[in-house]
């Protein structure tokens, strides 16, 4: 159908996008002072100040944090796809060494003397490089016209006084520059303007298919097994590479005592009062989300890297096996085999009643670190095409929320997708009352409406409003990409544009997203410039990840035999007498009242509710949430012929 988009999109954010895609067809190098004026204009939300005189230091520390802290010796970024396009443009990037940032995983190479080669897994990536080179060359020069002047070896207060920043934008500029320190800062600001090129490699829609098949050829041999079934079915989820780890591995809360005894003499972030305070209440649910946290900052405190061998060894024994940038992409992934987990190692929030039939699943959880934007599409379509059954696509992330707090939870049904300007529709498989019991602070909205916008940088007020009288709340950047991926997993076409897609009724498989409130631009309380979510997202990091892991925990899938079985059926012979026949082939069923763990809530005995008439019969509803079961009564002359009843069969939610 044709449709318009839910709001005209900003004449300023499309004018910049138009004009950076357009300059980065050149086959040469585009200065990057040529994005300037389309950038200040844009008024992007990230860097409102891009047109005043003053240093906007917020912008700036965002962009160099995400950005290598070689920055200031760069003078030209390359962008490719892959080591050989690399290698035909005459970089031989494989002998660069390898750079990070802070605030962004992506494969960079850096060669020493002035030329950094970003390596880029979808449009995505683009998108959000071009506005932090933009941004971090606006404010550099800025800065460096105020304190080329400064005598060297000026002190804290005559920068600080230079700058025309407080005492609180001094330390973001410090924060900004990472380790080297102000010292070092300030003479690299004050030596010199800065004047970067960008270069962007022939790029094509295939290169990014080869990205995510070189991906998936890092993750397939963890996954697929000798002996059959070789491709197990999968439930894929979309989080982090440590919450999922920490709650079904037990490794944190065995070296729980140690970690704790470090933080009291360490102090890391200045968490150590917090630690006191929690070892205080006796509560030990209350100081797992904080041994959670540090377990990182431990491990890499062990110079010998002894600590994450021990880790990796501990997680191996309890199936769960770990994927770092598989296929020189820095996307880790971790595959769980849900038989080898040992129940006695599970959060206690995980040790639901039944658990124990885990032990006879032959399914995985195969999680991924969230991707960026588009990356999303390409990982999950690639991965659809490597497994078996996909059981559930889970995904949590961060959002920016127009209507809530730092530390909601967000869930949302709807979602409006920038890259294919079209509007999805679908049944989230999580509600409220799934992530509020573990949910200390904050609060948890279902019935939202999700955008997922190109970058985080290209949007700005006038865009957010007009998106929120429209009701849409919850802004990210891959919720329509994986839904993209989810409509050519179940429908024989390309995700088509400018569309409202239904997937309530349509996906064979659970589908849930959760998004926990990381900053409030519309408010202006707390904004992505503002700080780091640290210790304090983790209440709401870990609720969603408690969510995800408990979805459906006391349900049992009964496999069919894979041979025929000669079956005669006397006329008169009840369905309950069928049904104890049918039950001693292969995986046909199971007596519910007789094989039923006696750990398990006890059968529904509601009554069925009728729900709708379908073809030769009729459907009926019993039960709700995980509970709920789909009855489905056939009348037809064939079942009455040979059963001398009609047919019913039940599947459950």
């Amino acid at each position: 159908m044709e449709r318009l988009p839910p709001v005209a999109p900003s004449d300023e954010i499309d004018l910049y996008v138009r004009t950076y895609t357009s300059l980065l067809r050149s086959s040469g190098d585009v200065d990057v002072r040529a994005f300037e004026e389309a950038h200040a204009f844009s008024a992007s939300s990230l860097h409102e100040r891009a047109l005043e005189p003053e240093p906007d230091v917020s912008a700036f520390g965002y962009a160099a944090a995400r950005l290598p802290n070689e920055m200031p010796q760069v003078r030209r970024v390359v962008l490719g796809q892959s080591h050989e396009l690399f290698e035909a443009a005459g970089f031989d990037v494989r002998t660069w060494k390898i750079v990070k940032t802070r605030g962004r995983r992506r494969p960079l190479r850096w060669d020493g003397d002035g030329t950094l080669a970003v390596y880029i897994a979808s449009a995505s990536d683009i998108d959000d490089l071009v506005p932090l080179v933009t941004a971090y060359q606006i404010e550099w020069n800025k800065m460096h016209a105020r304190l080329r002047a400064l005598a060297p070896g000026a002190d804290r207060e005559a920068v600080r006084e230079a700058l025309g920043l407080d005492d609180a934008g001094l330390q973001k500029l410090v924060e900004a520059f990472g380790p080297p320190g102000l010292e070092v800062a300030v003479q690299a600001l004050a030596r010199g303007p800065v004047s970067l090129k960008l270069r962007m490699l022939a790029v094509s829609h295939s290169q990014y298919q080869r990205a995510a098949q070189r991906w998936w050829s890092g993750v397939e041999p963890r996954y697929v097994r000798p002996e059959g079934p070789r491709r197990r079915p999968v439930y894929f989820v979309s989080s982090n590479t440590h919450a999922i780890a920490n709650l079904v591995g037990g490794y944190a809360r065995e070296k729980g005592d140690a970690i704790v005894d470090w933080a009291r003499r360490t102090n890391p972030e200045g968490l150590g009062s917090e630690v006191e305070a929690l070892l205080a209440t006796g509560d030990a649910s209350r100081l797992a989300p904080m041994v959670y946290y540090l377990l990182r900052a431990w491990i890499h405190d062990d110079a010998t890297g002894e600590r994450m061998r021990e880790v990796r060894e501990y997680e191996a024994r309890v199936g769960l096996s770990h994927v770092s940038t598989p296929g020189h992409v820095d996307v880790d992934a971790q595959v769980l085999e849900l038989a080898r987990l040992d129940p006695s190692c599970l959060d206690p929030r995980l040790r639901v009643p039944g658990v124990e039939a885990l032990t006879r699943s032959e399914a995985v959880i195969l999680n991924i670190d969230y991707p960026l934007g588009m990356a999303a599409y390409y990982c999950l379509s690639r991965l659809g095409q490597g497994i078996g059954e996909l059981r559930g696509v889970y995904v949590m992330g961060k959002a920016a929320t127009l209507n809530g707090r730092v530390g909601d939870v967000a869930l949302s049904g709807t979602c409006y997708d920038e890259h294919s300007s079209s509007t999805f529709l679908f049944k989230n498989a999580f509600g409220a009352r799934d992530v509020a019991p573990f949910l200390r602070h904050g609060s948890v909205f279902d019935n939202q409406a999700a955008l997922s916008v190109r970058s985080a940088f290209l949007q700005n007020r006038r865009y957010m409003s007009a998106f929120y009288r429209d009701g849409y709340t919850v802004l990210e950047m891959e919720t329509g990409p994986f839904l993209g991926a989810i409509y050519e997993l179940i429908y024989p076409q390309p995700l088509p544009r400018n569309q409202i897609i239904h997937l309530s009724d349509k996906t064979p498989f659970d589908v849930g997203f959760l998004h926990y409130a990381s900053d409030t631009p519309y408010s202006r309380r707390q904004s992505l410039l503002s700080k780091s979510l640290s210790y304090f997202g983790v209440d709401s990091t870990y609720a969603c990840a408690i969510a995800i892991v408990r979805r459906n925990p006391g349900s049992l899938i009964i496999p069919f035999d894979h041979t025929a079985h000669h079956f005669t059926v006397e006329p008169g012979q009840s369905i309950l007498g069928l049904a104890a026949r049918l039950a001693g082939y292969g995986g046909g069923g199971t007596n519910c009242l007789k094989d039923r763990p006696a750990t398990m809530p006890p059968v529904n005995s509601e009554a069925p509710v009728l729900v709708k008439t379908v073809k030769n019969g009729k459907r009926y509803r019993a039960g709700q949430g995980n509970d709920t079961f789909h009855i489905v009564h056939l009348f037809s002359e064939l079942f009455s012929r040979i059963l001398c009843c009609p047919a019913t069969y039940i599947c459950t939610s």
